[in-house]
C-alpha cells in the first residue's frame, strides 16, 4: 500500500503544472522527470528550492525521508496525559542574533517573519553548580572557564593570517597555560566548549572552532551577537522553515516518505532510487544530507564518487548532541535555567536545564540533560531503563536530602544510530585542512551538487550555516539551468602537506 501511495504522489509531482511547466505547447517534452531534486528537506533544501523559485525556476522536487519537512529541526510532542508540551529533538537556538543594525542571523529573520515564539537563554547568570557531594558554588572557577575560551579563541583566531599549522584546541589550551584538573575545572570547560561543538578540545580544530565562534558570535570580527534565544514555539521550531517552505511551494514540490537509497550521476543526468524501487530522474540535483549518511554510505554513489571528494567528506568529523528529557510530577530542582553537575568522569550528564519556568514552559515539570560526543554514543547503545536510571541517579547526588520519584515520561532521541542522520551536527578536527573542506564542497561533474551546514566554511555545525549554503547551491544550478555560466566549483585532486615528512 505504501509503495502504491508514494507512486501516486510522485505521479502528482512531475504533473505539468504542479511543477510549474509553462502553460504553452512545449516545443519537446522534457528529457527527465523534473529538471531538479532536492534531495532533503531541511534548512539547506528549502532555501535551495525558495532560491530556484525567486530565479523562475519550479520545476524541482524536493526528496524527504520523514513526513514532514524540517531535517534536523525534529520537535515531538513529549509527557504524560494531559501535560504533554513541544519539547526540541534537535536544533534548539537561534545562535547569534542581531546587534542594532548589523547584519542579522537569517534564522532570526524566519522567526520573526513567522512569529516565533522563543526565550533568552541566560546561560551565565541564570545557573548552579553542584558536584558529586551535592549543591556547591564553583561559579568563580565557571568565569574562569569563561575567560579561557574567549583567550582561547582570541589567540587561535589569530593564528589564520599568520598561516601557523592548525593543532587541537587541547593543545591551544595548554598553549595559553589552561590544564583542567579538578572536575570542577573540567565541567565548567565542557559547558563552554563541548557543549557548543559537541565534540572534546581534543577532537576540534583550534583554528576552525575560532572562526566558527567568532563570525557567529563576535560582532566586532562580522559576528551577528552574543545573544542564544531558545524556541518554546509549541508548533516547534520546524516552524519557522516549514513556514517559509508554504509560501512558495506549490502541489507536488514535495516528495515525503521517500528514502533515497541510490544516486546514479553521469554528464547529461542525475537519477535516484528510492527504497521502494522507485526511479525519478532531473537535469541536476543538491543533495544536502547530513554528513554522517555521506559517511555511513546510506545513500550509495553510482559511479562512486571520486577519491578527493570521499577523502574530504571522510575526514570531516560528525558529532552528536543528545538531549535526554525527564518529565516528574512536581518540580524538586533549581529555580534557574541552568545547572552544572561535576562528575570525576568528564562528560557524564555534565549540564541541566528546567524548562519549568515563567517564560519557558511553566508548570510542565520537564528538565532535560546534555551529553555529547562519545558519551552520547555510549547512551544510544543502552536501554531507555538503564539511561533513565543513571539520570536518577545523578540528580540523587545533586539533591541528596531528597528522594528522586520515578518520572513521569522519559525520552531521548538516539542520532548517532539513526540513519538518517548518524549524528547532529558537523565539527572541524584539525587534521581536516582547508582544501578538504573546498573538496566537501565541490559538485561532481555538471549535474550532481552538494549543500548543508558541513558545507559552510565560516558557519558549519550552525543552521544559518545551512541557510547559507542553501542559497549559494541554488544560485548556483539556477545559473546551470538558465544557461548562463556554469562554472564548477574547484578542487583539489591531492592534498599534499606543506612540508613533507621526513621519516
Amino acid at each position: 500500500m505504501r509503495r502504491t501511495v508514494l507512486k501516486i504522489c510522485f505521479a502528482a509531482a512531475i504533473a505539468g503544472l504542479a511543477l510549474g511547466v509553462p502553460s504553452h505547447p512545449a516545443k519537446s517534452p522534457p528529457k527527465h522527470d523534473t529538471t531538479v531534486l532536492i534531495l532533503g528537506g531541511g534548512v539547506a533544501g528549502i532555501i535551495a528550492a525558495r532560491t530556484l523559485h525567486k530565479q523562475g525556476i519550479d520545476r524541482f522536487i524536493i526528496v524527504e525521508a520523514r513526513d514532514e519537512l524540517g531535517g534536523r529541526m525534529r520537535s515531538t510532542r513529549f509527557g504524560a496525559e494531559g501535560r504533554r508540551a513541544t519539547v526540541e529533538l534537535g536544533a534548539n537556538w537561534i545562535q547569534g542574533t542581531q546587534v542594532g543594525d548589523g547584519p542579522a542571523n537569517p534564522i532570526l529573520t524566519l522567526a520573526k517573519k513567522h512569529g516565533l515564539k522563543t526565550a533568552e537563554s541566560d546561560f551565565y547568570e541564570s545557573i548552579v553548580t553542584y558536584d558529586e557531594t551535592g549543591a556547591v558554588d564553583y561559579l568563580t572557577t565557571l568565569a574562569n572557564a569563561v575567560d579561557a575560551y574567549t583567550n582561547l579563541t582570541v589567540v587561535g583566531g589569530g593564528r589564520v593570517p599568520k598561516k601557523q599549522v592548525d593543532t587541537t584546541c587541547r593543545t591551544g589550551y595548554s598553549l595559553v597555560g589552561v590544564k583542567p584538573k579538578t572536575p570542577q575545572e573540567m565541567v565548567t570547560e565542557y559547558y563552554v566548549f563541548d557543549w557548543e561543538y559537541a565534540q572534546t578540545p581534543e577532537q576540534t580544530s583550534w583554528i576552525a572552532s575560532s572562526w566558527a565562534n567568532n563570525f557567529t558570535f563576535d560582532v566586532d570580527q562580522g559576528g551577528f551577537s552574543d545573544e542564544n534565544l531558545l524556541s518554546v514555539d509549541q508548533r516547534g521550531f520546524k516552524h519557522l522553515i516549514q513556514a517559509e517552505a508554504q509560501t512558495f511551494l506549490k502541489p507536488g514540490q514535495t516528495l515525503l516518505n521517500a528514502t533515497v537509497r541510490t544516486i546514479t550521476h553521469s554528464n547529461d543526468s542525475v537519477v535516484i532510487t528510492l527504497a521502494n524501487g522507485t526511479t525519478i530522474s532531473a537535469d541536476y540535483a543538491i543533495t544536502t544530507f547530513s554528513l554522517g549518511v555521506l559517511q555511513n554510505d546510506d545513500v550509495l554513489f553510482e559511479p562512486a564518487l571520486p577519491i578527493w571528494k570521499q577523502e574530504a567528506i571522510q575526514s570531516m568529523s560528525m558529532a552528536t548532541y543528545t538531549k535526554i528529557f525527564l518529565q516528574f510530577e512536581d518540580k524538586f530542582w533549581f529555580d534557574t535555567q541552568f545547572a552544572l553537575y561535576a562528575d570525576t568522569e568528564r562528560g557524564r550528564y555534565p549540564v541541566w536545564q528546567g524548562l519549568d519556568l515563567e517564560g519557558f514552559l511553566p508548570g510542565s515539570g520537564i528538565i532535560f540533560a546534555t551529553v555529547t560526543g562519545d558519551y552520547s554514543e555510549r547512551i544510544e547503545s543502552l536501554s531507555d531503563a538503564q539511561v533513565q536510571a543513571e539520570l536518577v541517579d545523578v540528580l540523587a547526588t545533586m539533591f541528596p536530602n531528597i528522594t528522586i520519584p520515578t518520572p513521569t515520561a522519559f525520552l531521548f532521541p538516539r542520532w548517532f544510530s539513526d540513519p538518517l542522520y548518524r549524528g547532529s551536527y558537523s565539527n572541524w578536527p584539525a587534521s581536516f585542512v582547508s582544501p578538504h573542506h573546498t573538496n566537501l564542497r565541490a559538485n561532481v561533474g555538471k549535474r550532481l551538487w552538494f549543500s548543508g551546514e558541513a558545507m559552510s566554511q565560516r558557519y558549519f555545525g550552525f543552521l544559518h550555516g545551512a541557510y547559507f549554503e542553501g542559497i549559494d547551491a541554488g544560485e548556483k544550478v539556477a545559473s546551470c539551468v538558465l544557461g548562463k555560466s556554469c562554472k564548477s566549483l574547484p578542487f583539489v585532486e591531492l592534498i599534499s602537506n606543506a612540508n613533507p615528512y621526513i621519516v
